[in-house]
């Protein structure tokens, strides 16, 4: 018997792909589970097949979030620079790419601890491994490059690229980002 071709995709991946926009342009609070079961097209069942709460469909879409947006972040980091500093204030860089996005509104991490408000959240956990993970990044960049207390400048490096998005989302423009590559290029 042959095989049916793939139309659509997954069930799974249609709910996620849903949640996914939903949440980032609404916020999690602000998203039921009835208005992502009416853009994905699936049944009721078929979401609490795949995930049994709308909890557990946060913590999969920032688990998702975090492992797409590091991978592009990084790749594009690296494909920016090859000199060591020069890929720290790449950072930069690809953080203005980003910010200039037509459906940029923030970071989808710093936003859901806002709403998450609890830190035992399994999806406020996953927030806070995303910033680990950003952080150790940094950290690897300043510590290649050689620099002197790259604890401390990795650290200094972190707030101002949190503060550079927070900043970006609010005025609805790069600017932040900019300046913040200013502020490194002192440090560095």
């Amino acid at each position: 018997m042959a095989r049916k071709k793939k139309s659509r995709s997954s069930a799974r991946d249609r709910i996620l792909a849903a949640a996914s926009e939903l949440f980032y342009q609404e916020g999690t609070q602000n998203v039921g589970i009835d208005r992502i079961i009416a853009e994905s097209g699936v049944a009721k069942m078929s979401l609490y097949n795949h995930f049994k709460s709308k909890d557990a469909l946060i913590t999969a879409w920032l688990q998702q979030r975090d492992e797409d947006w590091r991978a592009w972040f990084q790749a594009r980091v690296e494909s920016l620079a090859t000199e060591p500093c020069d890929r720290i204030l790449a950072i930069f860089d690809a953080l203005v790419e980003w910010i200039e996005q037509p459906d940029f509104r923030g970071c989808a991490f710093i936003n859901s601890t806002v709403e998450l408000v609890d830190p035992e959240h399994p999806g406020y956990q996953v927030a806070i491994e995303h910033q680990r993970a950003i952080s150790d990044y940094v950290l690897s960049l300043v510590t290649v490059a050689g620099l002197n207390n790259p604890d401390m400048l990795a650290k200094q490096l972190l707030v101002l690229i949190e503060g550079a998005i927070v900043v970006s989302m609010m005025q609805g423009n790069s600017d932040a980002a900019l300046s913040a590559k200013q502020i490194a290029a002192t440090l560095l």
